[in-house]
C-alpha cells in the first residue's frame, strides 16, 4: 500500500487547494434599462441580447 513518506505541510496543502475558491456571479449593469443582469444572458424584461432584439415580449 502506498503511504506518504512525509506529512504534507499546511503551505503545500493550501497551494494545492488555491483554485477551490467560490467565484462570484458575473453580474453587469444593462446599458438600456440600467438594471443588473447576468452577462451573456438574454434580458427577459426587454428581450434584448447584445443590442439585438431576440425575444418578442
Amino acid at each position: 500500500m502506498a503511504v506518504p513518506k512525509r506529512k504534507t505541510s499546511v503551505s503545500k496543502k493550501k497551494m494545492r487547494r488555491s483554485h477551490h475558491r467560490i467565484l462570484g456571479a458575473n453580474v453587469i449593469e444593462d446599458k438600456k434599462s440600467g438594471e443588473y443582469k447576468l452577462s451573456h444572458h438574454v434580458d427577459l424584461k426587454s428581450g434584448y441580447y447584445n443590442g439585438k432584439k431576440i425575444l418578442d415580449i
